[in-house]
């Protein structure tokens, strides 16, 4: 999990969240900006969490919403556990994570999504507006189906070494795109995401708090994840994206 700014005054809600589910995680850590002092002078809630076992951690440099798994995977080089991203304005059910666990146990090696698209494509196989790209249903595991941070993804262990071999590229292509760029390294290394579909927009409750639309509008309805899809999906993933598209 990662939060900046005046959102890490809440950040604790979703943490807690975390911890009255009904299956709790190995290890939870909070990735702040580099220069974030609250990673030392955690809030008063925050420093309560501590001493339940989260961690609050500097990133090493600022890289916007990839710092929510970038740090880490790299931190945990040798880990044969699944990495698990999570929200930090997001109040999750107390099935939450053992939905995502159970539904990677019954896919294995497979990345799974509570809430996921289907990459659409134009008739001449070119990449449509995301804007048009549709909620994948769970029958839809194939290279198209994009999974979204929001609302937390698994992604297993055999995944991540594809992920720290990949660097930080994604801040020349996807800076704030973090689901395309890991959708992207998925589809060219093999990797198909599973949507859960169990949990529905009733069961995850967001935190409110006074800011701007952020990260969500900037890439949806200002179209920043168009411009950052042209430039993640190469001829490689677009030939293996339109190889899915084709009737059976």
């Amino acid at each position: 999990m990662t939060s900046h700014g005046r959102r890490v005054r809440f950040a604790h809600l979703a943490i807690e969240s975390i911890g009255l589910g009904s299956l709790r995680p190995s290890r939870l850590v909070l990735w702040l900006d580099p220069d974030d002092p609250r990673a030392e002078r955690p809030t008063p809630a925050l420093r309560r969490l501590t001493t339940r076992g989260l961690e609050i951690r500097n990133a090493p440099d600022h890289i916007g919403p990839h710092t929510k798994y970038y740090p880490q995977v790299v931190l945990a080089e040798d880990s044969e556990l699944p990495l698990v991203t999570a929200d930090d304005d997001m109040m999750h059910p107390r099935r939450w994570l053992r939905t995502l666990v159970d539904a990677a146990a019954a896919t294995p090696g497979a990345v799974v999504a509570h809430r996921a698209r289907r990459v659409r494509l134009t008739a001449s196989g070119r990449l449509a507006p995301y804007a048009t790209w549709e909620a994948a249903a769970p029958t839809d595991d194939d290279a198209r189906t994009i999974g979204l941070g929001v609302g937390g993804v698994l992604y297993p262990p055999s995944f991540l070494p594809h992920i720290r071999s990949a660097g930080t590229r994604f801040m020349a292509v996807a800076p704030r795109a973090d689901d395309i760029w890991l959708h992207a390294l998925a589809v060219r290394a093999g990797f198909i995401v599973v949507p859960v579909g169990a949990l529905t927009d009733g069961d995850a409750v967001p935190i409110r708090w006074h800011g701007s639309g952020g990260l969500h509008e900037d890439n949806v309805f200002n179209a920043g994840n168009d411009e950052q899809a042209l430039a993640t999906y190469d001829e490689e993933v677009l030939t293996k994206l339109r190889e899915a598209h084709k009737p059976a």
